[in-house]
């Protein structure tokens, strides 16, 4: 087939999009396939309609515009086939507010308010969360121990965003669920349980060679597997996911608590999903190749 692959894009995720890209089109070119890579800037709209010449385009962006729906409503307008959620999921997943709001009775995810000023006040007591409202990768996402140290993260962070989720801390383990579609089934990959060096699991942990032990499979007992399993097979459901993805969270005291769905995750070397993948047995190649039979059967 001839596939276009998006990468790059004009988030603070750039950096990360261009390597998961980049391990896309090697693996695409494994695969057989005529590959061209797009590096997606501000003259995407020129060159939109060119993409009409390919049989799919594997979206491998991440943060605003490529996983916030946008793109995928540009791509529904061209009428071109593409990997991973349409534009009504993808809106919903990249806000955290909306997605907690579909969640609503549907699964358990940490207490929340929205702040659109510093403040040294936390409902939920110390330490608290905060984090943006639409942002990925961890980025703009602190731990705040004392009153002082809240309002000076969310005098750095509103200057960025505007607004801010200040959230209840949950104490638990840090787990990632990633969820592929096969044979038009969703499919439970093994569940990643995430031991950072760092206090939690943020940018640097992320994509720091040798800064988080990535345990797989998670050691669960029967009970929490179901748990965790289908609390994210729930959340993905809900919000109208589609393809492929991965729902992050805490197990606390045996309760999972959902903490966002990325309905693009990443495709690096050091990314949550292959490593998810190679423990179900599955090549990088192989993990593509099932990405792309949740389009094209």
């Amino acid at each position: 087939m001839k596939i276009a692959v998006l990468m790059g894009g004009i988030s603070r995720e750039r950096p990360i999009s261009l390597k998961s890209g980049e391990n896309v089109v090697k693996a695409l070119k494994k695969l057989g396939h005529e590959v061209a890579p797009i590096d997606v800037n501000g003259e995407f709209l020129n060159i939109a309609p060119t993409l009409k010449q390919f049989d799919l385009v594997f979206n491998a962006l991440h943060g605003q515009f490529g996983e916030d729906g946008t793109v995928q409503a540009i791509l529904d307008w061209l009428g071109v086939k593409y990997t991973g959620s349409k534009v009504v999921a993808s809106a919903i997943c990249f806000d955290k507010v909306l997605t907690y709001r579909m969640l609503t009775g549907v699964v358990r995810y940490p207490d929340y308010i929205l702040v659109d000023k510093p403040t040294k006040e936390s409902p939920f007591g110390f330490p608290c969360v905060i984090k943006p409202r639409r942002e990925g990768s961890s980025i703009g996402v602190h731990i705040c121990d004392d009153p002082d140290e809240l309002y000076r993260n969310l005098q750095e962070e509103l200057s960025v965003y505007g607004e801010m989720i200040l959230q209840r801390y949950i104490k638990g383990r840090e787990l990632t669920v990633s969820i592929l579609e096969m044979n038009k089934e969703l499919k439970v990959l093994p569940i990643l349980e995430l031991r950072p060096k760092r206090r939690f699991y943020d940018y640097v942990a992320k994509y720091t060679p040798n800064m988080t032990e990535f345990v797989l499979p998670a050691p669960l007992s029967e009970e929490e597997f179901k748990e965790v399993s289908e609390s994210a097979i729930k959340a993905f459901k809900t919000c109208q996911c589609e393809g492929f993805g991965r729902v992050d969270g805490i197990l606390s005291e045996g309760k999972f608590y959902v903490l966002e769905i990325n309905t693009i995750p990443g495709l690096t070397d050091l990314s949550d999903l292959p490593a998810s993948a190679r423990a179900a047995g599955m090549s990088f190649e192989e993990l593509i190749d099932a990405i792309i039979k949740t389009v094209v059967s």
